[in-house]
């Protein structure tokens, strides 16, 4: 990698790095490229040679967002060996990098309220899924042996994880949740939604 390569990323990353912290001081509708480009030391030139102005910054950022969560959830799952320790390291895994995180977390829950496009939408989704292949592919080995049911990424989301997204969304809002009360409840909750009922009591 030359020079010219290594100082390109390291200006984008800073960018991103502003960006969040911009984003986490007054909000994603309440922060400009101005803002951001003043808090990275940026030239208006760079900025918009790396980025298609905010909502291309924006769109960079959640996909690192995206890139480092869900690494984290595949390196929590990927080592199960039961769909039971499968879903609670899925859905603790996701409490402990939000709650580790907190303006990556906020970030990550305002942005995706915004339009972001249809070309963005899709290209965001797109990563999503490629990053994801690793826990779908290791739950979809459980939904063989009947241990889950066979649901789709998509429904599994929203059925283990939207309690959970809607826990730290409100945390990261400011409600009076208990990060230990949700790490010690909302996996169990998502196991007994899923549980096979032949292993119900």
């Amino acid at each position: 990698m030359g020079p010219a390569r290594r100082d390109g990323i390291q200006r984008r990353d800073e960018l991103l790095d502003a960006a969040l912290r911009c984003f986490a001081e007054r909000g994603v509708l309440g922060t400009g490229i101005e803002e951001i480009r003043k808090a990275a030391g940026a030239s208006p030139s760079s900025v918009y040679h790396l980025f298609d102005g905010l909502s291309g910054l924006t769109l960079a950022l959640l996909t690192r967002t995206f890139e480092r969560l869900f690494t984290h959830l595949a390196a929590r799952v990927t080592v199960t060996t039961r769909a039971e320790a499968a879903v609670l390291a899925l859905v603790d895994g996701h409490l402990e990098w939000v709650l580790e995180h907190r303006d990556e977390g906020r970030f990550m829950y305002q942005a995706m309220s915004l339009e972001l496009g249809a070309e963005g939408q899709a290209a965001l989704q797109a990563r999503k899924a490629e990053l994801l292949r690793p826990v779908v592919l290791h739950l979809a080995r459980f939904i063989e042996a009947g241990t889950l049911p066979p649901w789709s990424p998509l429904v599994f989301d929203v059925v283990l994880l939207g309690p959970s997204h809607e826990a730290c969304r409100r945390f990261l809002a400011g409600a009076p949740f208990e990060p230990e009360w949700m790490r010690a409840t909302l996996p169990a909750l998502a196991w007994r939604s899923v549980k096979p009922r032949r292993a119900r009591k």
